[in-house]
């Protein structure tokens, strides 16, 4: 894409109501544009990072043996008042009426949805396990929203239900998931260490949020340094495997990880004093198991092995895609901008050619761009008219991973510079070098 023909409206200054860095950044940065309290529109580079991000996680869904399927924004009120949510839910929850006077809500949430239509639609133990999920806008009437999309009313999550036959197969769904969490975040590039969650009225120990650490975040953590070196994409496992599966979540479960809501001081004490981390982090994924918490309450039941009816067991599992982008920000920048991950980076490569009024330059660095473009580097080429330093900063800011320059004193040498943004390196290559660099 040529910057000259792209919108990328990037500020030099921070709003003054933006807080944190990541909402500042991502201001100044041309991702997003505030439309209404809480509510924002994404720009063209912004949504090339929620895409990203989208689809790895949709791809690890996948993976997992997760079938995705598309519910809608609105809602009956009736669904929800059969799991007895309706009444309890609070303010957060946006309720209109349609031309009807039929109650409506604008889901938070899809509970109570999915069970509608897996009730409706399965009779017998023989259509279980499934796992179904989404990727969805949804709304939460914050009362104060703030930190960007860090607290917004409108957000994009990806959640996931399971159901099994009996707690055995819910735990076996539990684990499956926290696998595939942990190989997503490893994927999207930021540890998100799993910690012990609340696990309300149910109990038991199936229930993880996934925290990634910034010192920004909400949430005060505490967790076994063990996590470190903790191989976040157990790449030897088998999803099919439930031996493997099962000492995974021992070995998660095994090393202390906890936010200030679950700390446990008695459990944190025999940690060895040397290997006890404290901080804050951002919740950005969580897993949770509820048994039977809406399938019995809305009248699901399938026919079991013996002819008897079941109420199947259930599981949710959600992840906040248009959170995580402000996360992986928070996580990831410097003193001049965003240092993108490679593999959510909006492009991974920024052309600039120093002298747009240079036809040896303009020459080279198009010559250069279709090149970049031919071999499948997605390329952000700035042909603007503009000094160097403006190019520069535009640069650093947007976070792109690697930056190619053209000048006419490099070109005179045969060689451009190129640049990695998280370390600051510069080399000098010639153009066929930097070109196989990049695209090997």
């Amino acid at each position: 894409m040529r910057l000259s023909r792209y919108f990328l409206p990037v500020a030099k200054e921070s709003p003054a109501d933006a807080q944190i860095v990541s909402h500042k950044l991502m201001l100044r940065a041309g991702l997003i544009r505030q439309t209404a309290a809480g509510i924002y529109a994404w720009l063209p580079l912004g949504l090339r990072v929620l895409r990203k991000i989208e689809q790895i996680v949709r791809e690890e869904q996948d993976r997992a043996g997760a079938v995705e399927l598309l519910m809608p924004t609105l809602q009956s009120a009736d669904l929800w008042r059969e799991s007895g949510r309706y009444d309890a839910y609070g303010p957060e929850m946006l309720r209109i009426r349609d031309r009807h006077e039929r109650e409506m809500l604008y889901g938070p949430t899809n509970e109570e949805m999915i069970t509608a239509i897996f009730r409706d639609s399965v009779r017998s133990y023989r259509d279980l396990p499934r796992t179904l999920y989404h990727i969805q806008w949804k709304f939460r009437d914050e009362v104060r929203p703030r930190f960007g999309v860090m607290r917004g009313r409108e957000f994009l999550m990806k959640d996931a239900y399971s159901f099994d036959l009996d707690e055995a197969g819910a735990r076996l769904s539990y684990y499956t998931q926290l696998l595939a969490y942990l190989r997503t975040f490893q994927r999207l590039g930021v540890k998100a260490v799993p910690m012990k969650a609340a696990s309300g009225p149910i109990g038991g120990d199936l229930s993880h949020e996934f925290i990634v650490l910034a010192p920004t975040g909400e949430s005060e953590v505490f967790y076994d340094s063990d996590f470190d070196q903790f191989d976040w994409q157990q790449s030897e496992l088998d999803y099919g495997n439930e031996a493997d599966l099962k000492r995974l979540f021992d070995q998660v479960s095994g090393m202390y990880a906890a936010t200030d809501e679950t700390h446990e001081p008695a459990r944190w004490d025999a940690v060895p004093e040397m290997r006890r981390r404290q901080g804050r982090g951002i919740e950005v994924g969580h897993i949770f198991f509820f048994g039977t918490k809406y399938s019995a309450a809305m009248g699901m039941s399938v026919q079991g092995p013996d002819g008897q009816p079941v109420v199947p067991q259930m599981g949710s599992y959600g992840i906040g895609v248009s959170r995580l982008m402000g996360a992986i920000i928070e996580a990831s920048h410097d003193a001049n901008g965003i240092i993108w991950p490679e593999a959510v980076a909006p492009y991974k490569v920024g052309l600039i050619n120093m002298r747009a009024d240079d036809a040896k330059c303009a020459a080279a660095a198009d010559d250069l761009y279709a090149k970049l473009n031919a071999a499948g580097v997605e390329t952000l080429y700035d042909d603007r008219d503009e000094r160097g330093g403006a190019k520069f900063a535009t640069m650093d800011l947007i976070g792109l991973p690697w930056q190619i320059v053209i000048g006419p004193k490099g070109l005179e040498r045969g060689v451009v510079e190129l640049k990695n943004r998280a370390s600051g390196e510069k080399v000098e290559l010639s153009i066929d070098d930097a070109l196989a660099r990049l695209a090997g």
